[in-house]
This record gives C-alpha cells, sequence and structure tokens, in this order.
C-alpha cells in the first residue's frame, strides 16, 4: 500500500531482508518468479514487480527508497493502486497458470469465500478445494488484513495510546494492551466510519465487511504496528536493562524497508508509554536497505534526550557501521541490539552475508534479541547459532508477535505465519546444549 501522493509505489508485501551485502542485486527466485529465500514465509515477487510496471529488482528498490514516484509506475488514482495490488495475487492456486498463460486471461475466478486465492477453472477449484479448505478462513483475514493495512500508511491506524497503568512485568501479551485503552471502541469506530475506510471500500472492487470484521482487522493491524517496538520492550526486561536508570542504545541490525519505509519519527514512542519515566533510548536503524526518510540521520554523538525515543539510521552493513562508527565514537554502543527476522537460516549465501555480524555480536558479548517467523525458522536458526557457539539465553514464542496471519504468496494453501512469532536471545560465546537437545527443549 501506499500513502497517498507520497511518492513511494504500493508496498505489496512485507518481504524478507536482503542479503547483508554490499551488491544490490536480485534475490533467488522459484519457478513462479517470487522470492524465495523460504517458502515457508513471505516474499517479493517478478509478478509483482511486472503489474507494477517495474522492470527490475532495482526499480522496485527505487520505489522504496522514494526515487521514484507511484505515478511512474502507471498508478494515478486509488483504483489503480487496489487494482495493481490485486493483480499481484492472480494466479491459478492449482496449476500455477499465470493469467498471459491461459487463453482468456479474465477467466481466473476468484475464491468466493476468501476473496483470496485464484482458479482458472472449475476443475481446478475441485481439485484444489481439499487442500484450500483447511486454510480458507485464515487466507480470507489475510486478504482483508492486506487492504485495511493503507490506513497504516493514511495515518488512521495505530490509533492514540495511553501510558501504561500497568508496569512493563505485568504486561503478559496483546490482551492486557488492549485492556490500558481508554475508548478503546470509540477509537476503533472512528477508524471504520473514516474517510479513508470509506474510500477504501469504494476502490477496492471487493464488498465492504462487516464493521466486526473490520474493527478486528485494525486491531490486528494495531498489533503488527506496536510489535516491533514492544518486543524491543521486553528485549530489554529479558536482559535485565533498565531504561529507567540510564540511557539507552538499542541498534536494530539489518534494517530494511519493512522497518523504514514511511517511518515517522513518532513510530517507536511506545516505549516510552511502556517505560513512563525513561532516562532517553536512541534506536539506530543499520542496514543495506534502509529507505530514505525522516529516519535519515546520523546517530547521536551525545545521550539520548530524557524521556525521548530518538530514531536515527546508517545505510550499510553492521560491521563496517561498527568500525566507522562505534570504535571511533561516532556512535554509542549499544544495549541492545535487536534483529527482525534475519533470515540467515535460508541459504548459505544469507549465512554467509550475515557471518561478519554475528561473529561481532558474539565476540563483543553484546545482548542479541534475533526474531523469526515460524518453530521451522525458529529451529533451522537455533542450529546455526550452535554451530557458531553463541550462548543461547533463552528462545520462546513471543508474547507480543503481530496477531496480522500473512500468507505464503507462491503457495498460499499453507498455515499463515506471523511476524516476530519467536524470539532467540543471545549474549556472547559460551558452552550451550547440543542442537538436538535445543530442539526438544521446551
Amino acid at each position: 500500500t501506499a500513502q497517498p501522493n507520497a511518492g513511494a509505489a504500493p508496498k505489496t508485501g512485507r518481504s524478507k531482508k536482503a542479503p547483508e551485502e554490499t551488491a544490490a542485486r536480485a534475490p533467488d527466485v522459484d519457478s513462479l518468479g517470487f522470492q524465495a529465500m523460504d517458502r515457508n514465509v513471505p516474499g517479493l515477487s517478478h509478478v509483482i514487480l511486472q503489474k507494477l510496471n517495474m522492470k527490475s529488482y532495482e526499480d522496485y528498490k527505487s520505489a522504496m527508497d522514494g526515487r521514484k514516484s507511484g505515478s511512474d509506475f502507471g498508478i494515478r488514482t486509488y483504483f489503480d493502486m487496489f487494482q495493481k495490488m490485486e493483480d499481484t495475487f492472480k494466479f491459478c492456486v492449482e496449476c500455477k497458470k499465470l493469467p498471459n498463460a491461459l487463453p482468456d486471461p479474465k477467466s481466473l475466478r476468484r475464491c468466493k469465500r476468501c476473496q483470496n486465492v485464484y482458479y482458472c477453472g472449475v476443475a481446478c477449484q475441485r481439485a484444489n478445494w481439499p487442500l484450500h479448505k483447511k486454510f480458507c478462513k485464515k487466507l480470507k483475514l489475510v486478504a482483508l488484513d492486506r487492504l485495511v493495512e493503507w490506513l497504516v500508511f493514511t495515518g488512521d491506524i495505530p490509533f492514540p495510546t495511553d501510558t501504561w497503568t500497568k508496569p512493563a512485568w505485568d504486561v503478559k501479551g496483546w490482551e492486557d494492551w488492549f485492556s490500558m485503552q481508554e475508548q478503546l471502541e470509540e477509537k476503533l469506530g472512528a477508524i471504520v466510519a473514516g474517510r479513508y475506510m470509506t474510500l477504501l471500500w469504494a476502490n477496492a472492487g471487493k464488498p465492504r465487511p462487516e464493521d466486526t470484521e473490520l474493527r478486528e482487522s485494525i486491531r490486528r493491524l494495531v498489533t503488527d504496528f506496536h510489535s516491533r517496538p514492544l518486543t524491543i520492550g521486553l528485549g530489554l526486561r529479558l536482559f535485565g536493562i533498565d531504561p529507567l536508570t540510564r540511557p539507552l542504545t538499542v541498534h536494530v541490525v539489518g534494517a530494511s524497508h519493512v522497518e523504514t519505509l514511511n517511518t515517522r519519527l513518532t513510530d517507536y514512542d511506545e516505549l516510552t508509554r511502556m517505560f513512563p519515566g525513561h532516562q532517553g533510548v536512541e534506536m539506530v536503524m543499520v542496514g543495506v536497505d534502509v529507505v530514505d526518510g525522516p529516519i535519515m540521520r546520523p546517530p547521536l554523538t551525545t545521550l539520548a534526550p530524557r524521556g525521548r525515543v530518538y530514531l536515527s539510521s546508517y545505510k550499510g552493513l553492521y560491521h563496517d557501521f561498527w568500525e566507522s562508527h562505534v570504535e571511533t565514537k561516532l556512535a554509542a554502543p549499544p544495549d541492545l541490539v535487536v534483529g527482525f527476522h534475519p533470515g540467515f537460516h535460508a541459504c548459505p549465501d544469507l549465512l554467509a552475508g550475515w557471518l561478519p555480524t554475528l561473529l561481532l555480536l558474539r565476540d563483543y558479548r553484546l545482548p542479541v534479541l534475533f526474531t523469526v517467523y515460524s518453530d521451522q525458522e525458529l529451529k533451522a536458526s537455533l542450529q546455526i547459532l550452535v554451530e557458531l557457539e553463541m550462548h543461547i539465553v533463552g528462545y520462546a514464542s513471543n508474547p507480543f508477535a503481530s496477531l496480522r496471519p500473512e500468507q505464503v504468496y507462491s503457495s498460499p494453501n499453507k498455515p499463515p505465519v506471523y511476524c516476530s512469532s519467536h524470539y532467540i536471545a543471545l549474549l556472547g560465546a559460551e558452552a550451550v546444549p547440543g542442537a538436538e537437545e535445543l530442539e526438544d527443549d521446551d
């Protein structure tokens, strides 16, 4: 999705991180043209690039970096924008044929129940139904949230939040968090009745859902928006780092457009509501795919402003940033390092790109929190970290995981995944149990 007239092409899915390497090249793709670092996580499709009139991965990066406007890709109206988004999902999920491979490209028909997947004919739909029926209800939520996410970029989501009325350690998850939001139903109702929600369903090409469904979608997207700051807060608690006693610096390693596209200076202010009276927190986004914007400013050379969350960034590799900024005291060393979905488990090239950073984190004994999408990714990541002799402090389901389901685009009929569904906490290099023992550990 894209903010109106914001000069950026629609966001087409929460793609995984690009490798931590200097060359900006397209990731490996599967037979359908999907970014295929791992078939069980969302990815960026060459079909998507074509539908957006983008010739290459470089065009996509130019749009994410704001160097080209939406109009450069043929997007001039709200209807164009939503239609382009929907076109990227048009392929038969049974035989995998794309519209241009069919005698009649318009013959693709959408599942009426989930409004998400397509079939080229009755035969494919019947053949696919035994599998699709297991995921149809979930995929309906995926399709709805994908559209309502546009309201994040218009500013309707998230709604204004309140200072926490409970200590951070007493807030066990989203149910506790929502219970602290005053006039919650009124806030949700205002978004449902708002101008941009009306514009959305006037142009989306789908029937408007019931208000109850829209409210639930907004709640899921609010958790998706706040999952990153609250996961960082969880990391501070896990390592016993108290923001009330001293100013803190947090490095977000491997940051990309997922963390930085259209990021506002206030997007991590939930940490201030989580820790009222804190001494100041600086968040430094470090990665080769950091997007230009308000937070593209140098890290602080002084302490973070008291009571504020200050966002800054560095476009490049983390070990280069460490050498050029941390060692020369142009940036503060981190109290905590966080990596959202680093993806180094996915293929040898990614692991090779991450290796200098992982070894730096290990050898400097830095507190690190990584998040992953699924149990499968958790086990694969733990295996690698054990082999690198990193001290795994703990790992578990994340109480502040996003509640927004995301489908695997090239193969929708799989269980949806959730951003930051699990975390791994690391601290330096110590003797740890073997990989098999870790995998069986609850």
